[in-house]
């Protein structure tokens, strides 16, 4: 892969230029040496970028992938495990809330369309003043 400038990396990534500077300033991602007034990027930067838009998809926090990125592939499995089980038990308590909250909503649209005349529960129910 040739070298490329920051905007044909970032396009490679799927991500704007303000999104790879943002990495760069987080020590994600590597601020090349600049070759002929420019810096160029390669393959390594784009993997890499790909990597952390992946992990972030995954749920991770830019300190989670920081340290993903940190880890030996070959000695660090455990921790990499460990960061993967507590992504998971962060999305089951997501997964618990939004199930509450699609149950409370799905009681007040049943109790919403059963009332005539009264005050709509939908509405009451968010109103501050009560």
């Amino acid at each position: 892969m040739a070298r490329m400038t920051i905007g044909a990396l970032a396009k490679a990534g799927g991500v704007g230029v303000e999104t790879v500077r943002y990495y760069q300033r987080r020590g994600l991602i590597a601020e090349p040496v600049r070759a002929g007034g420019f810096r160029r990027y390669g393959a390594d930067e784009v993997a890499r970028l790909r990597f952390i838009r992946a992990a972030q998809q995954a749920g991770f926090t830019l300190a989670e992938i920081a340290e993903l990125l940190a880890l030996d592939a070959r000695s660090d499995r455990e921790r990499a495990r460990e960061l993967a089980l507590a992504r998971i038990a962060a999305i089951d308590t997501q997964i618990e809330r939004l199930n509450a909250a699609r149950a409370a909503l799905e009681g007040l649209a049943t109790d919403c369309a059963a009332g005539e005349g009264v005050a709509c529960p939908i509405l009451t129910a968010f109103d501050p003043r009560d």
